[in-house]
């Protein structure tokens, strides 16, 4: 499903990563573990299409991605990629229902309301769809980003840090929910991480 190699990028002269070959099979998970600084999230972006590499090719599905343009990169990320973030970042001005329509709008979809009820329910936020994002706790919020990255039905699910600021009791309810709704769309997990505890619950991992 995703693999990319010699993969690089340059923010400048002085501050610049390389990685390794990174692969990550339909219906599986892989763990990407690294310290602070070590260009995990500046990883997840370029796997996101969020950055352009420097050298390196990503291919997701078969498809060559690295060299679309910025439109069309848009595009391919909407229907294929879902990324769930360390933080989640909502429009404020909108509702938990229409915060997770957009992915939709942007991936030039119809709107998919069942399938936001769906998630609401499985997830546990069903009550919390009229409500303002900004009016939800911490862990509320995880659940909706999450349910956000799988509206399009993804091939690829990105989740950056999902876990660092959660005890371990939360961690695994997180992870937990994560492979459970990854499993039913038949989606690969791509976790990038800090946080040691992940390494004794999957098999596939890559250090950078």
């Amino acid at each position: 499903m995703l693999d990319c190699e010699q993969l690089s990028f340059q923010y400048s002269e002085s501050k610049s990563f390389k990685f390794p070959r990174i692969t990550c099979p339909k219906g599986e998970t892989t763990l990407i573990i690294g310290q602070s600084g070590t260009g995990k999230t500046t990883l997840l972006h370029l796997l996101a299409l969020l950055l352009r590499p420097t050298s390196g090719s990503i291919k997701v599905n078969g498809f060559k991605i690295d060299g679309l343009s910025v439109a069309e990169a848009a595009q391919f990320r909407a229907q294929n990629i879902g990324i769930i973030y360390q933080k989640p970042h909502f429009v404020q001005s909108l509702s938990v229902e229409e915060n997770l329509l957009l992915p939709n709008y942007f991936g030039n979809l119809p709107e998919n309301k069942s399938k936001i009820h769906d998630l609401a329910n499985s997830l546990g936020f069903s009550e919390l769809l009229s409500r303002k994002t900004n009016q939800l706790s911490l862990g509320e919020q995880q659940r909706v980003g999450i349910a956000r990255a799988l509206m399009n039905n993804p091939k690829l699910v990105l989740a950056d840090e999902p876990t660092s600021s959660l005890d371990d009791l939360n961690c695994n309810r997180v992870i937990d929910l994560l492979q459970s709704q990854v499993n039913q769309i038949g989606a690969s997990l791509l976790i990038v991480t800090h946080d040691q505890r992940l390494k004794s619950i999957f098999a596939n991992q890559i250090e950078i």
